[in-house]
């Protein structure tokens, strides 16, 4: 039989709608027919030009199903994390507690008071349901909560800065994921750098002889996700603030990751706190809502409330505004820290101050989840290993863990872990030489079922790749 005899053997687009539509669920018509023009297509050039055999119609059908699902699919969707990094910012940063969740889910499905005086029954302002509950737990003058970090420090500059010099050190100029630039955005607010010091040191008075009559602002920048070590000198906030007052000047923090409770009573680190800035006198402190507070992505800006009573009248804010579900969340997040169980309700929190022997029974019970399913197809192993903070902060932080190693006898880790990123669910994890690491510590508390079947269901795809 020719090769156009064997075209002609394929059923019409109409047909194949129909056997593709079935009973399977009710399927948009449109997709079910541009999905069995591709698959009718790439059979007709297969068969032309490779001269195949073509497929059943049921087989067919199949393949247009398979496309339809793929395009109804959502693109943004759960995975789970492997990777032992808390604050993975390509995996969304901070989960959400169960009352931010919550929170968030009662406001979306109606009507709220977003900007409504529930007592005077007049216009509110949105920023209400976050200022006090910040003023309370940090001890500022004034809050502000805009849409992200970069977006808070953008704001702080362009309206107390714009055409005038902003003093930094230069060993503070930093860049952070997303080509997030301080100089870059303060060239976009309108503000003049003006650096000092060296890379590794700085003392006062290098901000004292760059003051002048066009300084507007002292900066000062936690180095979020890098550290300089060795012959180092920087100067402390206590300086930059009494310069500041010396000079009659406002002094700004930009602190990236904020953190509300001292990490060092969980074994984490050292990281300097919000009320730490606010208490060494900083006129105005930034950081981020989604990291180590442990919230959804927002700029929070705390300080003077006259400075935070410019910023709140600056024009920019309306485009760097927080929309209610963000608003929600943060509350029921701060709300943990005013009970004092951030602790125990907070993911992020959890993640760090979980205790080594759980992390080693949870690794040992997945191990023997995966070897059961994987049978002769890969090896499972526990080994000692380390977890990463991620999200910018505390970069040099090991933090001990245990760790699951798949090696997979017949395929490579890399091609294993390619296979579990493109499962259902989609599955994140380390990769290390001829292994991949699964680290329980940010493994969602209910995801050790899903993922053993992930990781099953990964190794008979490459089982059946590789046999044809």
């Amino acid at each position: 039989m020719d090769r156009q005899q064997l075209v002609r053997q394929l059923p019409p687009v109409h047909e194949l709608v129909r056997e593709s539509a079935g009973e399977h669920g009710n399927y948009p018509q449109h997709l079910l027919t541009d999905a069995a023009r591709e698959v009718l297509a790439a059979w007709r050039r297969a068969i032309l030009e490779e001269g195949a055999e073509p497929p059943g119609i049921a087989d067919l059908a199949d393949a247009v199903r398979r496309i339809v699902l793929d395009k109804l699919r959502m693109s943004l969707r759960p995975v789970i994390n492997a990777t032992g990094v808390v604050l993975h910012t390509n995996l969304g940063r901070a989960p959400l507690s169960d009352d931010a969740l919550a929170a968030a889910t009662a406001v979306a499905r109606g009507y709220s008071n977003l900007e409504l005086d529930l007592e005077t029954g007049g216009r509110g302002s949105r920023y209400s349901h976050v200022e006090d509950l910040l003023k309370d737990l940090t001890g500022a003058e004034a809050a502000l909560v805009v849409n992200n970090n970069a977006a808070a420090v953008l704001l702080c500059l362009s309206a107390l800065a714009r055409g005038k010099e902003v003093v930094v050190s230069r060993g503070e100029l930093v860049e952070i994921g997303g080509s997030f630039r301080i100089p870059e955005v303060m060239a976009q607010s309108g503000a003049i750098l003006k650096e000092v010091g060296t890379t590794n040191k700085i003392y006062p008075r290098d901000y004292e002889r760059a003051i002048g009559p066009e300084t507007a602002l002292l900066l000062k920048v936690h180095p979020s996700n890098y550290r300089i070590l060795g012959f180092t000198r920087e100067v402390t906030r206590e300086e930059l603030v009494s310069l500041g007052r010396k000079y009659q000047l406002p002094v700004m923090e930009d602190l990236g990751s904020g953190v509300l409770v001292d990490l060092q009573q969980y074994g984490v680190g050292v990281e300097p706190t919000v009320q730490a800035s606010i208490d060494a006198g900083m006129d105005l402190v930034t950081f981020s809502g989604d990291k180590l507070l442990g919230g959804p992505q927002a700029g929070v800006i705390l300080g003077r409330s006259g400075l935070l009573q410019v910023l709140k009248e600056h024009p920019l804010l309306r485009a760097l505004r927080v929309d209610k579900l963000t608003l929600a969340a943060l509350e029921a997040t701060l709300r943990a820290y005013q009970r004092k169980d951030a602790a125990e309700t907070l993911p992020v929190l959890r993640m760090l101050a979980i205790r080594r022997e759980e992390l080693q029974s949870r690794a040992e019970h997945l191990r023997d989840g995966i070897a059961c399913r994987a049978g002769d197809a890969c090896s499972v192993t526990v080994i000692d290993g380390f977890s990463r903070v991620g999200g910018g902060a505390l970069p040099l932080t090991e933090l001990p863990t245990s760790l699951v190693v798949l090696r997979p006898k017949k395929a490579t880790a890399a091609a294993l872990a390619g296979r579990l990123r493109k499962g259902d669910p989609p599955v994140l994890v380390r990769v290390q030489e001829d292994g991949v690491l699964l680290d329980p510590r940010t493994i969602g508390e209910g995801d050790e079922e899903a993922l053993v079947d992930a990781v099953a269901a990964a190794l008979r795809c490459l089982i059946s790749e590789q046999t044809g």
